[in-house]
């Protein structure tokens, strides 16, 4: 199994926030199918203010490639995103063009891994 953590920004918007968090209340159940297929075995997301992070946890052979793949495919996974991507906004230092504006976090202390 492995994890990744990833972070997005959300539009500073308390209204688009709330509706972005009612939408995560009831996932469209294609979506949550499309995870498992890809292989993802788990998913948390947290907020604090704007920012979102995102913990999962994998198969051994997912691979964030594959998911794309099998995600540019699926015509309910692109509504979804397109949904959600009207609710985020790229990190500061990314580019704001970039369609996934989650971005992978890098490791930097673990305890009692």
């Amino acid at each position: 199994m492995s994890r990744y953590c990833l972070t997005v920004d959300l539009k500073n918007d308390p209204q688009a926030i709330e509706q972005y968090e009612t939408y995560h209340k009831a996932v469209w159940p294609e979506i949550l199918q499309s995870l498992t297929d890809s292989g993802i075995l788990s998913m948390q997301i947290y907020r604090l203010k704007t920012r979102m992070f995102m913990i999962i946890e994998t198969t051994d052979d997912f691979s964030f490639e594959r998911k794309g793949k099998m995600d540019a495919s699926n015509a309910k996974v692109q509504e979804w995103e397109k949904l959600m991507g009207q609710f985020q906004q790229a990190l500061p230092w990314e580019d704001p063009n970039d369609p996934w504006k989650w971005k992978r976090m890098e490791k930097v202390f673990g305890f009692n891994d």
